[in-house]
């Protein structure tokens, strides 16, 4: 087998054991604890501050501006129409910048 299938293979086994184990974890209590609530609610906005935010930092003023723009119309707008925006918005910055 090829180097590109045994990645491929060891991250589905990764994944599954990641998922089985927070399920075995969390099967263990009765309710969820409200701090652990909490904390498995913050997990999505961590993960995508982690994917955006070094684009804001280190890729430029035009992703900056546009990540700064998302971030307001994502409270006014929904999704579709904010991607749509944004999109529009980069390009139109990266044409100009």
């Amino acid at each position: 087998m090829s180097t590109t299938v045994w990645i491929i293979l060891a991250g589905a086994v990764a994944t599954y054991l990641t998922r089985i184990g927070g399920h075995a974890v969390l099967s263990r209590f009765a309710a969820i604890p409200p701090r652990l609530g909490a904390a498995l609610n913050a997990v999505p906005a961590a993960v995508l501050t982690a994917i955006v935010a070094p684009y804001a930092a280190f890729y430029g003023l035009a992703e900056a501006i546009t990540i700064a723009v998302a971030i307001v119309l994502a409270l006014r707008l929904p999704p579709l129409a904010m991607l749509a925006i944004c999109w529009a918005l980069i390009f139109g910055l990266r044409q100009v910048m």
